[in-house]
């Protein structure tokens, strides 16, 4: 029986995948195992490999084409099998969702169309709901009537301003009106046309946003509309911290080990509190609260085209010369862009750690559907007094907590903060 290949999901909400490049031609002998193309997700990109061995046929997909999810893409033959029936691909962006045309008179269209009313927003006074000419020539005559009025936006304008807006291709939410209650009038919209043509855009190299960056941009948006961000922050002396790494990095020279760098032992620590503070390691789903059993701790790593987080799996199992190891090889990994679907799947709570770039303190939006986010900024020696009063050089960092409020109260992050940086201040803890 054929075999066939499938677009890979990341996943819960991901919808589809681009076909970045195929490493293998029709007709080609594969074995088990043996990467086939490269595609890009939402989060990764990544490598589909041969589900079996054999001869590869029926490949679906250009470079370019996004292709749903659990699609077949093509097929592994074994010898004297044929291809299945066709495999529909949709090639392209996905197209608009079709509009339903509302019904209306003839007369009624065309003056709607002159006038630059939308009909869709309109209810027709005619048999069967019908649009007729009144209902038209009635919306125009009031000028609060949400048909003057732009659905995104909101923006107030006559009907004739917005027809001159669509022709010249004018945002009516950058034109100031000059009618009541600043409603934007057909002069307006002409001044504003004018004013851009004489004054030319700067230059400016345009980006468009998409792939990683427009990801980043719409989970973001996302987690700061829906997720009521509380934040906290602590500072915390690294002083016995320092000592116990600087003690760490010197056996694993001697033993050849991965260097333990501020970030892994911090996925330790974090791992250790989590455990101390289910809710922190939670996720809301359909109006439940999932307190999570396992403990992923992931690690924002910055790339040139945005921000990914591979995650540290079952952190609070593994000994800190492990995830060291882990550490460095998904950091390498994500900057060289062979991160596997596994890699970025099934973080419980995010460490993003901007102390290597100077940062000393920062607010970080949560990465859903996770209940909480960690943002570590970098360590200063501050005068701080001793018990005695006198100014002592101490190192210091500050770490700040967003955590989403309809899941943590403030006390319970409070209570997580505290134990943290008691473990981080005294490192002896991670062995209780």
């Amino acid at each position: 029986m054929a075999t066939p290949v499938i677009m890979p999901k990341i996943e819960m909400a991901q919808e589809k995948a681009t076909v970045i490049e195929w490493l293998k031609k029709e007709g080609d002998q594969v074995e088990k195992g043996d990467p086939l193309l490269e595609v890009e997700t939402d989060k990764v990109t990544m490598e589909v490999e041969a589900p079996a061995s054999g001869t590869l046929a029926g490949l679906r997909g250009e470079p370019g084409d996004r292709i749903p999810v659990t699609e077949t893409i093509a097929y592994v033959l074994e010898p004297g099998e044929e291809l299945p029936g066709e495999v529909p691909v949709e090639e392209g962006p996905p197209a608009a969702e079709a509009v339903e045309e509302p019904q209306a008179t003839p007369v009624a269209r065309r003056l709607a169309e002159a006038e630059g009313v939308d009909l869709r927003r309109m209810e027709g006074t005619g048999p069967d709901g019908r649009i007729t000419k009144s209902d038209v020539e009635a919306a125009l005559e009031k000028p609060e009537d949400t048909a003057a009025e732009d659905v995104a936006g909101r923006v107030r304008a006559t009907p004739a301003a917005r027809r001159i807006a669509r022709e010249e291709e004018v945002d009516l939410s950058a034109v100031s009106g000059s009618g009541p209650r600043g409603r934007v009038q057909a002069d307006d919209v002409r001044a504003f046309s004018e004013a851009r043509e004489e004054a030319p855009a700067p230059a400016a190299e345009v980006v468009p946003l998409e792939g990683m960056r427009r990801t980043i941009a719409g989970r973001m948006t996302e987690s700061y509309q829906t997720a009521p961000h509380i934040t906290f922050t602590i500072e915390v002396d690294m002083g016995a911290f320092e000592e116990a790494r600087a003690r760490l990095n010197a056996r694993a020279r001697a033993s050849d080990a991965p260097h333990v760098t501020v970030t892994a032992l911090l996925v330790k620590t974090v791992a250790w509190a989590l455990e101390r503070h289910p809710w922190l390691n939670s996720t809301l789903q359909d109006e439940e609260i999932h307190l999570l059993q396992d403990v992923n701790v992931g690690v924002a790593v910055a790339l040139e085209a945005g921000l990914i987080v591979p995650v540290v799996h079952h952190a609070d199992e593994k000994g800190v010369s492990e995830i060291a190891a882990e550490v460095e090889d998904l950091t390498t990994r994500a900057r060289e862009n062979r991160l596997r679907p596994s890699d970025v799947a099934e973080g419980t709570f995010t460490v993003s750690n901007l102390g290597p770039f100077g940062i000393e303190n920062f607010t970080a939006i949560i990465n859903p559907p996770e209940a909480a986010i960690l943002a570590v900024g970098t360590v200063r020696r501050r005068f701080v007094p001793d018990e005695a009063g006198n100014p002592v050089a101490r190192p210091l960092m500050k770490m700040t907590l967003s955590a989403d409020h309809r899941v943590v109260d403030g006390a319970t992050a409070a209570s997580f903060l505290r134990d943290l940086r008691e473990a981080l201040e005294s490192p002896a803890l991670l062995l209780w």
